[in-house]
């Protein structure tokens, strides 16, 4: 008997395509009036005023043309991901990447288990500051190398950076992108029950880092410096300084500019570009040796890249089938008939399932909120906890759903099969959707 294996991402990612074309042809066509919301310029529903429309189902040729209507949507961090690969194929040929790790080992020497520790820490912090998802997937060059210096799996590379962002974004008290949209929505005060959601940020934090270094430590080989390491970190030797230095310059650049400045994919991309070309002449390459990086670099992430853009095409095929809005209406209607804690309890399964068609943390938000906030007065259900099933369930289910184009890229790049991540993450991903749980019926027990 075989076993069964888990499909390649790009045939589960056109596969889902495909279903949300065939929905087209079942569900009725619907959709809510909308309206701009003052306090975050985003146009949100208008609760009570979903209506059928005419039936647009989406041919097979439409589907087709939604493929790359998706990819041009999703271009800004397509093309990021592209010379953010190319910038570091480029670092990795110096040589500097491989001397920086192996100077940054020599001094944990004994410490090795804490890099760990540290690096879900930060990302886990920037997925409470910012929300970061895409843009953790053109570091992750440094991260392989930093995990296979130590010896542990490639997938610790997958969990200490995306996988800690998303839980800290899930439970943050300060994400912009998810609870601060969310409280604009639901009427409330900004950074309002930040008291509370800290309370649980930590043990999520805590427990996600467990769950990572139990892996790595479990499954940690020797570490191997091959013939072609040496020889590549020989190459440009005694300019390793120099491009670290720069390295550290564009970094702080690019993380100012992403905080402080808002920047956008485009201008991230840029960065990146100048960081490879500065890197490829301080490390010795020349310009037709920096080139030539880039173009492997290019080659080596082109999969990963596009996969971002197939997810996004789902939600462009459902959109133009007008069944996005019809399934919302569908989820959410039974919730009003539900006892206050369950119903808040149903508020989370819907969050969940929603989604998956909905991969946007912030586009769910504006397509749930003005449904789900005036519901709660309905009910007797405080709006600060409908903020919470929100967060909790909608930012968790970003570990598992497969139309996370961030993180199938990051583990096409990490040549890790997505049945080998769900294998990994489920547990992890229960303990935290039950930790939800407890938060959201202590808040509603406490009056949050």
């Amino acid at each position: 008997m075989t076993s069964f294996r888990f499909p390649h991402p790009l045939v589960l990612l056109v596969g889902f395509i495909i279903l949300a074309a065939a929905l087209s042809y079942v569900l009725p066509a619907g959709q809510f009036a909308r309206q701009k919301n003052a306090a975050t310029g985003r146009e949100v529903v208008v609760p009570g005023s979903y209506q059928r429309v005419k039936s647009t189902p989406v041919s097979p040729l439409d589907m087709l043309v939604d493929i790359p209507k998706g990819m041009a949507d999703a271009a800004g961090v397509i093309f990021l991901i592209f010379l953010a690969g190319g910038a570091f194929t480029v670092l990795d040929q110096t040589g500097a990447l491989r001397h920086g790790v192996d100077w940054l080992l020599a001094r944990a020497h004994g410490r090795e288990v804490l890099v760990i520790p540290v690096v879900s820490i930060l990302f886990a912090t920037m997925g409470a500051l910012e929300n970061m998802g895409e843009e953790i997937v053109p570091l992750v060059p440094v991260l392989l190398v930093l995990m296979r210096r130590l010896g542990y799996p490639v997938l610790t590379a997958v969990s200490a950076s995306i996988g800690a962002a998303i839980v800290g974004a899930a439970f943050s008290p300060i994400n912009p992108f998810q609870v601060g949209i969310a409280q604009k929505l639901a009427q409330l005060p900004l950074l309002s029950g930040g008291g509370y959601r800290l309370v649980l940020l930590v043990p999520a934090v805590a427990l996600w880092i467990a769950g990572t270094m139990r892996h790595a430590i479990r499954n940690r080989v020797t570490p191997e410096v091959t013939a072609a390491d040496v020889a590549a970190d020989a190459t440009g030797a005694g300019r390793h300084g120099l491009v670290l230095l720069l390295l550290l310059v564009m970094f702080s650049i690019f993380g100012y500019g992403v905080v402080a400045l808002g920047w956008d994919f485009d201008q991230m991309g840029a960065v990146f570009f100048v960081l490879g070309v500065g890197a490829g002449l301080l490390g010795g390459l020349g310009l037709s040796g920096t080139a030539e990086g880039f173009v492997t670099g290019f080659r080596d992430i082109a999969f990963s890249a596009l996969l971002i853009g197939f997810a996004r095409a789902i939600f462009v095929v459902l959109e133009q089938g007008h069944i996005v809005d019809t399934i919302v209406q569908g989820l959410s209607a039974p919730l009003a008939h539900l006892p206050v804690t369950l119903s808040a309890l149903g508020m989370m399964v819907v969050q969940t399932a929603l989604h998956l068609p909905v991969p946007s943390v912030s586009g769910q938000a504006t397509l749930t909120m003005p449904l789900f906030a005036p519901l709660a007065d309905l009910i007797g259900l405080s709006r600060q906890v409908v903020v919470l099933c929100f967060q909790y369930a909608a930012g968790l289910c970003e570990l598992i759903t497969p139309t996370n184009g961030a993180l199938l890229a990051m583990l096409a790049i990490c040549g890790v099969r997505f049945d080998e991540w769900l294998k990994f993450v489920w547990p992890l991903y229960a303990l935290l959707l039950g930790l939800g749980v407890v938060g959201v019926v202590a808040a509603i027990w406490l009056g949050v």
